[in-house]
């Protein structure tokens, strides 16, 4: 961001000329008059031009400012982000273990809600699916006699079917009777009832064990959320910060929903700003800002803009902007007033007095005197510089003048390229 103009760059043009007492002698002179056509000669340095034409004369050092004043702000640091530690389950409140303006830690336990009543419920619904599990495992072996059931109903079947074809092989021979081979068939079709009947049951028994297996999951889902509503009743900090305040006490009954403390998180804090909808064009999101704060004089803090309102107030035509300012140290508190300006990212330029131009060119063009040397080697060199814009007695120079130099602002005469000086006491000279 340009720097302001120096004060002493700007009252140049108002200093009044210390005049030596011979000055008086010389008033109706022609070096008085010749300087009098000069823009600067309104205010005389305090030493005179010598008689072999050196010019006694106030330089300045050319510094870089700006013509426009910064615009300062005001608003008040609050936390980059406020949360509201809310109860989730039902009880009396036990105890609160930090109060306003304690630091607190991620996941740290802030406080503790009764929960004997949900121990208990927590230990009857462990008992309920333990009973559950034990009939999953029942089941199961339900399933696995079936299954030795249809085993032995396989084997009796083809013990059967062996018979009953072996019986209808002699009744065809006639070694024994039509009736013996039938009833030695009707013995291996039961036995094949009886294989389906077992197959039957196992896939029966295989559905209990499913339904079983049903039941305890919606058993095992039902102690996770007892269990859940009991470790609910540790009040965790859910981020890192600090208290920023406490609205319930210890004993005080809480139902789900209720806020408890109010948490602010300090590793940034944020200003509010109210800007005026003429200087909105010059704004836009990232854009850094410079920020005071009274409570410490002496720190410049740089922020930036992380929100500008879409929505002005329609009464005052101002536009909140909301500008962020890291904090990792966290000293920076709630509540403490901030002075922002926001950075233009304008071209910093040269600033001079108007005063300082010794004539007008063309255009934007005019000339001033640069100094160079030193004591008795110092001499008043001509320069052309480009011009700005010029506002309140100062002027921009776009080019022709660098940073650091030091340029005549009053002089005792008339200047000419190349002409010997001598540099007044008040004179600025480079550091």
């Amino acid at each position: 961001m340009p720097q302001p103009i120096s004060p002493r760059l700007a009252s140049l043009q108002h200093r009044r000329t210390v005049v030596l007492p011979f000055a008086a002698v010389l008033i109706t002179s022609g070096l008085i008059a010749g300087c009098g056509n000069l823009p600067r000669s309104e205010a005389q340095p305090a030493q005179q031009g010598d008689s072999e034409g050196v010019a006694a004369v106030e330089t300045a050092i050319a510094q870089t400012g700006s013509l426009d004043t910064a615009i300062e702000y005001t608003g008040t640091t609050v936390p980059v982000r406020r949360v509201a530690l809310r109860a989730q389950t039902e009880g009396r409140l036990l105890d609160l273990t930090v109060d306003v303006g304690d630091r607190v830690n991620q996941g740290q336990v802030l406080g503790q809600v009764d929960n004997r009543l949900l121990a208990a419920s927590v230990n009857q619904e462990r008992a309920e699916l333990a009973a559950l599990q034990s009939e999953v495992a029942q089941a199961e072996a339900e399933v696995s006699n079936a299954r030795a059931q249809v085993e032995q109903a396989q084997v009796e079947l083809q013990q059967a079917q062996a018979d009953a074809d072996r019986l209808l092989a002699l009744s065809r021979e006639g070694a024994i009777t039509t009736q013996a081979a039938e009833q030695a068939v009707t013995a291996a079709r039961t036995a094949e009832q009886t294989l389906r009947s077992a197959q039957e049951q196992v896939r029966t028994r295989q559905q209990a064990v499913v339904a079983a297996e049903r039941r305890v999951a919606a058993q095992q889902a039902t102690l996770a959320e007892v269990q859940a509503r009991k470790a609910f009743s540790s009040l965790t900090s859910p981020i890192s910060g600090a208290v920023l305040e406490r609205t319930v006490q210890p004993g005080d009954l809480v139902q789900p929903g209720d806020e408890v403390l109010q948490l602010g998180d300090f590793s940034a804090v944020k200003v509010s700003v109210q800007v005026s909808e003429l200087e909105l064009g010059t704004l836009r999101v990232g854009q850094p800002a410079e920020v005071r704060l009274d409570a410490f004089p002496n720190q410049t803090l740089t922020g930036e803009i992380v929100r500008i309102s879409p929505a002005a107030d329609p009464t005052a035509r101002l536009i909140p902007v909301e500008v962020t300012i890291p904090n990792p140290e966290g000293r920076i508190g709630s509540g403490l007033l901030a002075r922002v300006q926001f950075q233009t990212g304008a071209t910093p330029r040269v600033v001079i007095p108007q005063t300082a131009l010794d004539a007008a060119g063309e255009g934007n063009q005019s000339t001033l005197f640069v100094v160079s040397g030193s004591g008795d080697a110092a001499k008043a060199l001509a320069r052309t510089v480009q011009l700005g814009e010029a506002r309140n007695g100062q002027v921009e120079v776009r080019s022709g003048l660098q940073p650091g130099e030091a340029f005549v602002v009053r002089s005792s005469q008339p200047l000419q390229d190349n002409q010997p000086v001598r540099l007044s006491i008040l004179s600025e000279t480079a550091p």
